[in-house]
């Protein structure tokens, strides 16, 4: 008998349960804004309509709030909970342009110091959002500043910031964004702020015709996938921030994306107080950028680690890689966080890349990789291998001395560090246990700066490049004031007066230091400069593809 008064109360409350979930299920309900009035001429303000619908549906339940086919016009509005806003086959949802139509859920300053924040779509705090459809969601960018700068008089580096974000995802847990299309923002196209389990597929982003149109932004996010998007941003493509210190960006994959920016493909930083980790990005096309393919950055504090990158293919890219740790220190939550030390920038890889440069790039002439830490502070474990990147050349004597700024505090951009870098393939300085291997560079024309220039360094190797024929470099290779490094594997062709050019007090500081050529032939330094009259990677009938090793 007993046995039996137990096993009904289990089934008791399990009905119990059933009953309850589908009490939950029948509240909810899906809520078509055209049934409360709506209308999608484009032109009536259907805000408050919109709003309403999105706040009955939380409040039923949740279920979908439906935007029809036609054009709705909106300002602000504000995602709750169980809430995804589904845009049906030629719906949108059309930003005012009337820039007071829009509120600021969460202000804070980006990393130009500009007050920003507002947004056409929005959700706060909330759980269990999302944003799904064949529709569209459109800013009306271009429109909104034209109206907007009638009566703002303010210089435009000050203005742009009052301009709508398009979407605006603030501290929400689940959020999933699939399908919709994101067009002309008048500032950011989409902000995910302090944000976890974040999921965005399928997503069409086309975005510019304003300044700061960046596509997708990650700003202190966990737990995020983010797959097949295609992105045509006038501002950086995909971008990692972490503009407050208090949430990392950590435990994130990005695979099969497409990316066309005015800026950035796949950038981390500028703001930057958080730590970055634990980021995987792979199988993207980067094609038509404008400023770097991808750009790591920490400049605010941040800690940049264990982040890996592969299988990357760029096309037409003005310089395809930056690297850099800096000591900006900005602050962007004001009153909220304060100014935090120089961060770290370490244990991150890049493998697999292909890489056309544009033939005119902000660097004049063109280089591919730029890595740079600052003094004191250095960019340690970057292993960068299976690397082949095409280059314009063009490169004199003079630019292969040329002094590129600390720059320690400011904007960290390819341009700070221009207009010329003294090495057509890979600048490298203050960095520790770099790791360069299968490196393969080609040059339209004839560069006699050296392939790789390495100042203040650790621990370099470089093992494995093929390079292209030059003539008339002073070396292939220059390190300044390295010590310990490794150099194996070169393949080379041409005439240049040393393969590899040691200089610095670091250097010769030395105790032990030698160069193993061909066969483990061992030479003196001063031998080999006499040497390097006829190159030993250039023959005397024909060019040697040889391969050298050098050890310091």
């Amino acid at each position: 008998m007993n046995t039996t008064v137990f096993s009904r109360k289990p089934a008791a409350a399990l009905l119990a349960a059933v009953f309850l979930s589908l009490g939950v299920l029948a509240s909810a309900k899906d809520i078509n804004i055209a049934s409360r009035g709506a209308k999608g001429d484009g032109q009536t303000l259907n805000t408050t309509i919109i709003q309403q619908a999105i706040d009955e549906c939380s409040q039923s339940g949740g279920g979908n709030v439906i935007i029809p086919a036609g054009k709705f016009l909106s300002g602000t509005v504000v995602l709750k909970n169980n809430v995804t806003l589904h845009l049906e086959e030629n719906a949108v949802l059309l930003g005012s342009t009337n820039v007071n139509d829009y509120t600021n859920p969460d202000p804070f300053t980006d990393g130009l110091g500009i007050d920003v924040g507002w947004a056409l779509l929005a959700a706060v705090d909330a759980t269990n959002i999302g944003i799904e459809g064949e529709g569209a969601i459109n800013g009306q960018g271009a429109a909104l500043k034209a109206r907007q700068i009638e009566t703002d008089t303010r210089p435009e580096s000050l203005r742009w910031g009052r301009r709508p974000f398009l979407v605006r995802i603030v501290r929400c847990n689940g959020v999933k964004v699939s399908g919709v299309q994101l067009q002309f923002a008048a500032a950011w196209t989409s902000h995910y702020f302090q944000c976890k389990n974040v999921t965005i597929e399928n997503v069409k982003i086309l975005s510019h015709g304003v300044a700061h149109n960046d596509g997708i932004d990650i700003d202190g996010c966990q737990d995020v996938k983010i797959a097949r998007c295609d992105i045509q941003s006038g501002d950086d493509a995909l971008c990692f921030k972490t503009t407050s210190s208090a949430m990392a960006c950590r435990n994130i994959e990005v695979t099969d994306m497409r990316l066309k920016s005015g800026h950035g493909a796949i950038k981390m930083g500028t703001e930057s107080m958080a730590p970055f980790e634990n980021i995987k990005i792979s199988r993207c096309y980067i094609y038509d950028t404008n400023n770097g393919g991808i750009k790591l950055l920490t400049v605010d504090g941040a800690h940049l680690r264990n982040v890996t990158i592969s299988d990357i293919t760029m096309e037409n890219v003005k310089t395809p890689m930056l690297f850099r740790l800096g000591s900006r220190l900005s602050v962007f939550r004001k009153g909220k966080d304060t100014q935090q030390p120089t961060g770290t920038f370490t244990n991150v890889t890049v493998r697999n890349v292909k890489a056309h440069s544009a033939k005119v790039t902000q660097l004049t002439p063109p280089s591919g990789i730029l890595i740079t830490g600052v003094p004191g502070h250095y960019i340690t474990g970057l292993t960068l291998e299976n690397i082949g990147i095409s280059l314009a050349g063009g490169g004199t004597a003079e630019d292969a001395r040329h002094e590129v700024p600390e720059a320690i505090d400011k904007y960290p951009e390819v341009k700070t560090f221009g207009p010329t870098i003294p090495a057509y393939g890979i600048w490298a300085r203050h960095v520790k246990d770099l790791q360069l291997k299968n490196i393969t560079f080609k040059l339209d024309g004839n560069d006699v700066r050296p392939a790789f220039v390495c100042e203040d360094g650790q621990n370099v190797t470089l093992k494995d490049w093929t390079l292209p024929e030059t003539n008339g470099a002073e070396s292939i290779i220059r390190l300044e004031n390295v010590e310990g490094a490794n150099i194996t594997g070169i393949h080379a062709r041409g005439r240049a007066a040393d393969f590899v050019k040691v200089e610095g007090e670091k250097s010769k500081k030395q105790k032990h230091r030698s160069f193993k050529i061909d066969k483990h032939r061992f030479l003196k330094r001063e031998k080999w400069a006499g040497r390097m009259r006829r190159p030993f990677f250039m023959a005397k009938k024909k060019p040697a593809k040889r391969r050298a090793s050098v050890h310091l």
